[in-house]
């Protein structure tokens, strides 16, 4: 628990200032807070999620995500989880944003260390720090349930690294069935905590994130512009990039999905499409 005095809303027509909350089968009966109570803080919200085990590539990301999301206005929320969620948070109230904190555990739990540090200071740069529970130990069921009041708050997810069986998956399909958009970051083919990622992107359940030219993949071949070249021709990386004229790093990403996806292959340094070799 932090050393300031928490709140609980248990009205609903306070509640329904959360209307996202509304849309889920289970909505939560009452929530408890620190921080001050403020609407403007819901209204334009992106959840940034990921793995607990965050590599460095993982924390570059969020360097370059969070500052753009407050540009754009935006409140970021995650799970206040050691590795991307934590960090997100940090560097969400270290550029000057509001973040929201969602614990899987209760209000009154208490934290220690740089825990207690970082909800302090989302507190004081404006932000809330909430649960659903006000004495409950956090367990396994309840982080998945705290995953669905994440999804439900916002209107964009981003998941930014995930392993095949992370709980960050958990959030992006709760925003599913709510109808959020939901954007995955992809990473190395090589790296297991980009694997969820790379197969929410693949498998169409999610938009490509590519900061300021994030796109949605298409998966159709006749309208995708790279596939459309390798249709023609077997190329390197480097030849792609010339004829679509961007920079190699800016087709790497878009290169690793679709090996991912079995749409091309790689061999000897050029890249095929799958069925034509």
């Amino acid at each position: 628990m932090i050393d300031v005095d928490y709140q609980k809303v248990e009205d609903w027509q306070k509640l329904k200032e959360l209307k996202n909350l509304l849309d889920l089968s289970n909505p939560p009966k009452k929530l408890y807070f620190q921080g001050i109570w403020n609407k403007g803080i819901f209204a334009n919200c992106v959840a940034v999620v990921g793995s607990r085990k965050m590599t460095d590539y993982g924390a570059r990301v969020i360097e370059k995500i969070i500052p753009q999301l407050i540009a754009q206005g935006q409140t970021v929320a995650s799970g206040f989880m050691y590795g991307v969620d934590q960090y997100a948070h940090r560097v969400c109230v270290e550029s000057g944003g509001k973040t929201i904190a969602v614990l899987g555990w209760g209000i009154k739990q208490k934290l220690a260390g740089e825990d207690l540090k970082l909800a302090k200071k989302i507190i004081e740069s404006g932000g809330l720090v909430l649960s659903e529970w006000e004495d409950q130990q956090g367990t396994l069921w309840t982080f998945p349930l705290r995953n669905r009041i994440v999804a439900a708050l916002c209107q964009e997810v981003i998941v930014v690294e995930a392993a095949e069986n992370s709980g960050s998956l958990i959030t992006a399909r709760a925003a599913a069935k709510l109808k959020k958009t939901i954007w995955a970051v992809p990473g190395p083919i090589t790296s297991k905590t980009s694997r969820g990622t790379n197969r929410l992107i693949a498998g169409g359940k999610a938009k490509m994130w590519l900061g300021e030219n994030s796109i949605q993949l298409p998966l159709a071949q006749n309208s995708d512009p790279l596939l459309q070249i390798l249709d023609a021709e077997a190329l390197t990386a480097d030849e792609l990039a010339r004829k679509l004229k961007l920079p190699v790093s800016g087709i790497g990403a878009e290169l690793s999905i679709l090996l991912l996806s079995g749409q091309i292959i790689e061999k000897g340094g050029k890249y095929y499409i799958a069925d034509a070799n």
